[in-house]
């Protein structure tokens, strides 16, 4: 199990070796699995992740539904609410489609709606990891976006690898510390043998090469 003191040396060594921009750069997290077979095994990890301090990336949220969860959700301030009559003219549109699958991170929608948009997002939204999450019409939808306003997602592409943002490079170490191991212990969670499947373990600032986590050398 890796531990906070072998984390917060490469965050600072992450740090030191980023090239200095403009903007604020961002931690990343980069898992290597091993001795998981995608196509024999039932592994998919496609989590969503609630970190204990902001990422300094709001994800944009999409809810699709009409009536009294239309007006809930843009009262409580998602950036997009697509009602009925706007879906149905989406379809067919696949490049606003597309557009609207990349933009938005988080998707939400009311089940009677489920089976349509299927047919309108499907196929973006489904290889992407990002098909709706059904709320139901009494769900107190304002707790649930503030969760998802600091969350992650973490997912694998049949791929032996996970990666994600874990922080801006505001946040003090020990805080991108915190949310690494809040990742970290959700993937391991989830694999078949935890972390006997883990391989390697990197972090990287946006303009930084990852680092290793267990020796702090270049990967």
């Amino acid at each position: 199990m890796i531990t906070k003191n072998q984390i917060i040396p490469l965050i600072k060594a992450a740090r030191s070796n980023a090239y200095k921009r403009n903007f604020k750069q961002s931690f990343e997290l980069i898992i290597t699995l091993k001795d998981i077979d995608f196509k024999k095994q039932n592994v998919s990890i496609n989590e969503v992740i609630q970190l204990p301090f902001y990422s300094g990336q709001q994800p944009k949220i999409c809810f699709i539904c009409g009536g009294d969860l239309a007006l809930r959700a843009k009262k409580a301030g998602v950036d997009l609410v697509i009602e009925q009559e706007q879906l149905d003219k989406l379809q067919g549109n696949k490049k606003e489609v597309k557009r609207l699958s990349k933009e938005y991170d988080f998707f939400f929608a009311e089940p009677t709606m489920m089976a349509r948009i299927g047919k309108v997002f499907g196929q973006f939204l489904g290889p992407t990891g990002k098909m709706p999450t059904p709320v139901p019409p009494n769900m107190p939808i304002e707790n649930m976006i503030t969760k998802f306003r600091n969350s992650v997602r973490a997912r694998t592409r049949s791929q032996l690898s996970v990666a994600t943002k874990v922080g801006s490079e505001e946040l003090e170490d020990e805080q991108v510390a915190e949310n690494i191991l809040a990742v970290y212990n959700t993937i391991e969670r989830k694999l078949p043998q935890g972390e006997k499947n883990i391989k390697k373990v990197y972090v990287k600032l946006t303009m930084s090469k990852p680092l290793d986590m267990l020796v702090g050398v270049k990967g």
